[in-house]
C-alpha cells in the first residue's frame, strides 16, 4: 500500500528486454534506499513494481507484458522522469490516500491551463473507470493523491498547486500526454457490497435489519 504522496522523482537508467517482458532500472535521486530491501514494493508512476536488486544509486525491477501492455510504463525510455514512493509503514503519515499500486486503466490529459498559480488539469478517464470519480473524491494520477475538483462525463479536473507541480512529474504533462489511474478503492468495495449477487448487494431491508435506517 501507499499513501500517493510523491517522495522523490527518479529516471529511468535502462530498459533490458528479458524473454519478453522487461527488467527497468531506475535511479532515484533523493530517495533513500538505505532501509530499503529486497522484495520490497517500490511505486514507479504509481505502479508497485517488487524491488529485485539495489545498485549505487537505485534498483532494478522486473515488470510483466501484462503490466507492460497496462500502464505507461512500456512506452518509457532512458531519461525518462518518474514518480517514486516507498511502501507505507504503519507509523507513516497518511497525507494522501490510501493507494493500492495496481493501475486501474490510462487517462489522457485534454487540457492544461493555468489557474493563478496554480495548474488546472483536465483529464479524460477510460468510460469504465468513469463511474469511480466523483466531485471532491480521491483519484491517484501517476502515483500521486489528488482530489478531484469537477466532473463532466468521462473527463475530470485536478488542480496542482505550484510544490505538487514542482516535485511530481506532473510539470512535464501536456495535452495528449497518457497517464496511469487508479480510482479511490473505497469505491470499488462500495459498488461490490452494493452489485455483490452473494450477498444480494445492500438494500433497504439489510439496512433496517442492521439499524441503519431509524423508521
Amino acid at each position: 500500500m501507499f499513501t500517493g504522496i510523491i517522495q522523490a522523482v527518479g529516471k529511468v537508467k535502462r530498459l533490458e528486454s528479458r524473454s519478453g517482458d522487461v527488467r527497468l532500472s531506475i535511479a532515484t535521486g533523493k530517495l533513500e534506499l538505505n532501509d530499503a530491501a529486497l522484495g520490497d514494493s517500490i511505486a514507479v508512476n504509481g505502479v508497485c513494481l517488487t524491488a529485485i536488486a539495489f545498485f549505487g544509486d537505485g534498483f532494478a525491477a522486473d515488470v510483466s507484458r501484462e503490466t507492460l501492455s497496462l500502464t505507461t510504463l512500456g512506452g518509457l525510455g532512458p531519461g525518462s522522469p518518474v514518480n517514486l514512493e516507498k511502501a507505507l509503514t504503519l507509523s507513516t503519515p497518511l497525507g494522501g490516500h490510501l493507494v493500492n499500486g495496481h493501475v486501474d486503466g490510462l487517462g489522457k490529459v485534454l487540457e492544461r491551463t493555468d489557474d493563478a498559480r496554480s495548474v488546472r488539469f483536465r483529464i479524460q478517464a477510460p468510460a469504465e473507470l468513469a463511474r469511480y470519480i466523483a466531485h471532491k473524491g480521491s483519484i491517484c494520477i501517476d502515483g500521486t493523491s489528488l482530489t478531484v475538483n469537477a466532473v463532466q462525463g468521462r473527463a475530470f479536473d485536478v488542480n496542482i498547486v505550484p510544490h505538487t507541480l514542482q516535485q511530481t512529474i506532473m510539470e512535464g504533462y501536456a495535452s495528449g500526454t497518457r497517464v496511469n489511474l487508479e480510482v479511490d478503492l473505497i469505491a470499488r468495495y462500495l459498488e461490490r457490497l452494493l452489485l455483490g449477487e452473494d450477498s444480494g448487494g445492500v438494500t433497504l431491508e439489510k439496512l433496517r435489519e442492521y439499524g441503519f435506517v431509524k423508521e
